[in-house]
């Protein structure tokens, strides 16, 4: 990669949080005990004295037996809490049924179709421990991999913490996934039982998942069992022998389990993420510091209290839904919202019925969600009392300015601060966060967490400021990954090869002036311009804040001259038509925006940009549509139909 990434585009907006969020905050409470002033005064503090800090945090939870060292670091490697007996399930569950929160709803469920399923944290364990003692009694026990593959549904966290209850560990396979990838994902971890459902409801027709579940069986030699969860009702064949339904094999169950004692450093899960090239990867973590990062995470940074309804809406197959629906909110004591469905159906404004509906006072969303919602127009949110909330959250991908200022305005009303998280499926938790407390620059993540030493670094190991370059973290953290599941190597050369003992996280950033942080995106979305470095991120962020464009996706066109020439799709706000004069003005906009070696050669207007079911624009498709090259496996596309859009369009 070359010296220096160029950061072209800059946004001067701050605001700042009202004295009522900062002096109730979770965060200026624990700040207030231990004598520390200000937010800069809790970042060096915990920088200089990590121990300290996550031996705090870790006094929280719950240990069988206690911990004797905070944390042992030989790069690439790390331990935490080491010598604990620990298992993450009795603190999400087990020791809130001995309180008040029993009767709690953990989990308030709603179904694409307008369904509604409570749970209470009593309801909650006695499901999993039926749900455990059914998987013991097909053999399942510790460190067994047990292979998930199922839709929005409560049986998808009941099933997680059944595995993690007996010590095994589960693979969650997102259900938007084809046959071929559930199928690579339980060969890789050889996985003794998979689960799944008959189907699931999407924009108002039935997914028949079970139909992809039994192609990827067909060549899956370690499953032995097939559970399946009636959901949908639709028809099914039911391989004599394998599969049997999950209510018959729960009806006899016992609720109550023993809790497997586990060392802090067992396996909890793998969740496999894709590789730019190759297998996918298998990120392998742990139950000790996996639960002490993400309930800290989220009690810090999205400040929840008992009486909050928080509703993270991504899915759990995503390392978001992992950390932030299941373990971390479980741990806190907190009630979730769960949703089955996509966030547009039957209309845009099905998210902000349902945060008016359930009182939702913290609500998590990604980038992309917003910026569609943003093509609908200020009048959906406008129907709907959005009063409840108190925080917003963005996760996913960096969030241009103009898609927070949006979401700050409609969705926040002025009034709720956006904590936007860069972090990643390897790391478990939030790594660069604001905090509630602190003054928030439109589109950037702000700082590193407490005892998180993030920098940006030239490939010369500098570190740079107001200079694209490298993301890197120098120092570990609880959550941290701590290895490829049979394939250490890759762990060490993917990870660890670049810079001696910092961990390459493989995102573009820079640093500003005041320690800000800006994700730029992947490295691999990098444009080379006539010898300028210039991040996709940075030309899409300036298109979007054109009043016409909902959505942008900027790859690059090889070029004999320049290297590269930009090639930009835009997919307009309703109201405005896609002319050659609109074409002409935002070329001149993004010229203006961040210089003339920005502006796009190549601009066209779409209906609809390839997405992956996560709501991921999928560049890879566009760049091979734009260099004329064949697309390779569209199978994980949530609309394939822009595919084809595309073709009209250049």
């Amino acid at each position: 990669m070359p010296k220096d990434l160029d950061a072209l585009l800059r946004e001067e907006r701050v605001f700042e949080p009202s004295e009522e969020i900062v002096e109730n905050s979770n965060i200026k409470k624990w700040m207030r005990k231990h004598d520390i002033e200000s937010y800069d005064q809790l970042l060096e503090r915990s920088k200089n004295d990590v121990e300290w800090f996550w031996d705090e945090m870790a006094k929280d939870l719950e240990w069988f037996e206690p911990y004797n060292i905070v944390y042992k670091w030989k790069p690439p490697h790390v331990k935490w809490f080491l010598n604990g007996k620990f298992n993450i399930v009795h603190n999400a569950l087990d020791r809130h049924v001995k309180t008040a929160k029993k009767d709690k709803f953990a989990y308030i469920w709603e179904g694409e179709a307008g369904k509604v399923r409570k749970l209470t944290y009593h309801d909650l364990y006695r499901e999993v421990n039926k749900f455990a003692n059914a998987l013991k009694s097909w053999g399942v026990g510790k460190g067994d991999r047990v292979s998930i593959y199922l839709p929005m549904i409560l049986e998808l966290p009941i099933a997680m913490l059944a595995c993690a209850k007996i010590g095994a560990i589960h693979s969650v396979v997102f259900s938007g996934f084809s046959a071929k990838a559930f199928q690579e994902r339980s060969n890789d971890a050889e996985s003794k039982v998979a689960i799944t459902a008959d189907g699931f409801q999407r924009r108002g027709k039935i997914i028949n998942l079970k139909a992809n579940a039994d192609e990827a069986m067909k060549d899956a030699p370690t499953v032995e069992k097939l559970i399946v969860v009636k959901h949908a009702e639709n028809d099914v064949n039911m391989h004599e022998g394998r599969d049997i339904w999950w209510h018959e094999i729960i009806e006899n169950m016992d609720d109550e389990c023993e809790t497997e004692i586990m060392d802090s450093e067992d396996t909890l899960y793998i969740l496999y993420t894709s590789g730019t090239t190759g297998k996918p990867k298998g990120v392998l973590h742990i139950h000790g510091g996996y639960a002490v990062g993400t309930s800290t995470t989220l009690k810090f940074v999205f400040d929840l209290k008992d009486d909050d309804i928080w509703w993270c809406a991504a899915d759990i197959g995503w390392v978001t839904g992992h950390s932030y629906i299941v373990y971390a909110p479980l741990i806190l004591g907190v009630t979730s919202i769960m949703y089955e469905g996509t966030p547009d159906y039957p209309d845009p404004g099905r998210f902000w019925r349902m945060i008016e509906k359930y009182g939702v006072t913290v609500f998590y969303t990604a980038p992309t969600t917003i910026r569609m919602f943003m093509k609908f127009g200020e009048v959906w949110p406008q129907k709907c009392d959005l009063s409840s909330l108190r925080l917003l959250g963005s996760v996913g991908e960096p969030i241009n300015p103009e898609a927070w200022i949006w979401y700050y305005k409609n969705i926040g009303n002025d009034r709720c601060p956006i904590m936007d998280t860069w972090w990643q499926t390897e790391t478990g938790m939030f790594l660069i966060t604001p905090l509630p407390i602190a003054k928030l620059k439109p589109g950037s993540a702000v700082k590193p967490f407490p005892t998180v030493q993030a920098d940006v670094l030239s490939d010369d190991c500098k570190s740079l400021t107001e200079k694209g370059g490298h993301l890197v973290l120098k120092t570990p953290w609880p959550s941290m990954f701590r290895t490829l599941y049979k394939d250490p190597q890759r762990y060490i050369d993917t990870y660890w090869s670049m810079f001696e003992n910092i961990y390459l996280s493989g995102d573009v950033a820079r640093k500003d002036k005041d320690g800000y942080f800006w994700v730029q995106g992947r490295e691999d979305d990098v444009l080379n311009v006539a010898g300028h470095r210039i991040s996709t991120a940075e030309v899409e962020s300036a298109l979007v804040s054109h009043d016409s464009v909902a959505e942008a996706a900027v790859v690059g066109k090889p070029d004999a001259i320049k290297g590269e020439e930009i090639s930009a799709f835009v997919i307009l706000k309703q109201g405005f038509k896609a002319t050659d004069n609109l074409k002409a003005v935002l070329k001149k906009h993004v010229r203006t925006e961040i210089g003339p070696i920005a502006q796009p050669a190549y601009l066209s207007c779409v209906e609809d940009l390839p997405k992956t079911r996560s709501g991921k624009i999928m560049r890879r498709v566009i760049k091979a549509k734009v260099r004329g090259e064949p697309v390779g496996d569209i199978s994980t596309l949530a609309n394939p139909e822009a595919v084809d859009g595309l073709d009209k369009a250049i």
